[in-house]
């Protein structure tokens, strides 16, 4: 293995590492209660979008199969989380937006998390360092630098 082969393989293992720790750290929080850390993630995609979105452009956004995200999605309109609207175009297509109930849910359960993200990702590198991660994952996203 070439010299920047060896770097891109322990470079992406160094990430999936701090992934799955950092994710791990997440998971055993108290704030799971009301949501799972999967159904908290399909009510974020859902706050990111800009409006209702069609169930193969939330799958897009989330790591579930689309089989595992309908049922989701199934159960969280039973919950009164995610709504079922009707495109404003095309009348047979079924989009997806959160309720009123699934936008404060989003937001309690999602400041708690951004609180232990905070934590965890400043706890030992600099805002400089922050900055840099930043970069570095838009470039490989392929995405331009946004200003927050």
């Amino acid at each position: 293995m070439s010299g920047r082969a060896r770097l891109a393989n322990d470079a992406w293992e160094s990430l999936l590492t701090v992934h799955a720790t950092f994710m791990k750290s997440f998971a055993a929080e108290p704030i799971w209660a009301e949501v799972s850390m999967k159904e908290y993630d399909v009510l974020y995609a859902l706050t990111k979008a800009d409006g209702p979105v069609r169930l193969t452009d939330l799958h897009r956004r989330v790591l579930l199969s689309q089989p595992a995200l309908s049922r989701m999605v199934d159960r969280l309109v039973e919950r009164g989380l995610v709504e079922r609207c009707a495109d404003a175009v095309d009348k047979r297509v079924v989009r997806l937006a959160l309720t009123e109930a699934g936008r404060a849910c989003q937001r309690e359960v999602g400041r708690a998390h951004a609180r232990d993200v905070t934590a965890a990702m400043t706890a030992r590198v600099s805002d400089a360092d922050l900055e840099e991660l930043k970069r570095i994952t838009q470039a490989l996203l392929g995405t331009k630098e946004q200003t927050s």
